[in-house]
């Protein structure tokens, strides 16, 4: 999912994570970052369904101005996922 990101001309940087949904298990959701500003939620899922399977369709998509990253520069995808949990958690406590 993340080479297929990567490919669009305006990403710089992307990294995909599996969220709980209660219907289906888990749902895709991505982080970007921009290189072209102008890029919305709809080109990355217009680019995502030319270049993916339907199983592995983002249902959400979040840009961000930089990923976390190690200090070798691997993108943290633990720590991505576990701000979305505590956010489901938030929102389920409130």
């Amino acid at each position: 999912i993340e080479e297929v990101l990567v490919m669009h001309p305006g990403i710089s940087e992307a990294a995909a994570i599996g969220i709980p949904d209660d219907v289906q298990g888990e749902r895709i959701k991505v982080f970007v970052v921009r290189r072209d500003p102008a890029l919305t939620v709809d080109d990355v899922l217009a680019h995502c369904r030319k270049n993916l399977t339907g199983y592995k369709m983002p249902k959400f998509v979040e840009f961000r101005d930089a990923l976390p990253q190690t200090n070798v520069g691997k993108i943290l995808r633990r720590a991505l996922r576990d701000e979305e949990l505590a956010k489901i958690n938030a929102a389920k406590q409130g």
